[in-house]
């Protein structure tokens, strides 16, 4: 395989479009950065379309290209360059699934997006669904904060509430139950959809009057932004779920979601 060696080169052309929202719209792909995403891809089983490797290593598999060292740091979104570039199919859920979903509204910032799927994989929760004012879970910036949970959580977009599953929660901050004092209910609630708004506008109240219920985290500041907040519920919800016998019967009766490989409509 010749090594590339021109920034021009069409393929690396196609490779800067994804790094535009527009772009990976329309292709329905997106690229993870670095060795560590790469490998998680691989042990999600997700095989790249093709990708981009620094000439002369051996990283990725057959579909990545040999590329020359600064041809390869011009095209990387990352300030120390990269050594492999993966391009990946996107997916999609068909409809957010239970029995834990974590719905974000209004969260602009892509690091925010990437850090609540990493939250949502380490603490079990079934998918991250997506309202109006969401940043793009594939941009270069929230695929590298979700530490390659992008390719182990499932996503969907949701445009009508009711679309999700189970009990709605509001994680509101000072306003409703401490969510640790919900913890025995949480147990019992089988399906639930914990939703989060961004730090500063939180949930507007289209949104809380749609929800069962509304909880906040007791902190000693005014407030945290979108992903540390997440990141919390989902351990206190986790947390309940795993001392109760009626949240193991909830996680065993999950059905699996239904996966796309293609970008929903908008």
């Amino acid at each position: 395989m010749t090594t590339i060696a021109s920034p021009q080169n069409p393929r690396l052309k196609m490779l800067r479009r994804l790094a535009t929202r527009r772009g990976r719209a329309q292709g329905g792909r997106f690229f993870a950065e670095g060795e560590d995403l790469v490998a998680a891809a691989a042990a999600a089983g997700r095989e790249a379309v093709e990708g981009y490797r620094l000439a002369g290593s051996a990283l990725g598999g057959a579909a990545f290209h040999d590329v020359e060292a600064t041809t390869l740091a011009a095209v990387s979104t990352l300030g120390s360059g990269t050594r492999a570039i993966g391009v990946y199919e996107q997916r999609w859920l068909r409809a957010p699934a239970g029995p834990l979903c974590v719905y974000l509204h209004g969260v602009g910032d892509p690091g925010n997006v990437g850090t609540v799927l990493r939250g949502a994989l380490a603490f079990g929760a079934s998918c991250v669904a997506l309202g109006p004012g969401c940043a793009d879970p594939h941009a270069p910036k929230a695929v590298r904060a979700s530490m390659g949970a992008i390719f182990a959580v499932g996503i969907a977009r949701v445009a009508d509430l009711e679309d999700l599953p189970g009990e709605r929660v509001a994680l509101v901050a000072g306003m409703g139950e401490p969510l640790s004092a919900m913890s025995a209910s949480l147990a019992r609630a089988g399906a639930l959809s914990l939703l989060v708004g961004a730090e500063r506008e939180g949930l507007p109240p289209e949104v809380l009057a749609a929800c069962a219920r509304v909880a906040h985290i007791p902190i000693a500041s005014e407030s945290l932004n979108a992903a540390m907040a997440a990141t919390v519920a989902l351990y206190e919800i986790a947390r309940a779920r795993t001392i109760s016998p009626a949240g193991e019967r909830a996680r065993a009766s999950a059905p699996a979601g239904e996966q796309t490989s293609r970008v929903p409509a908008s």
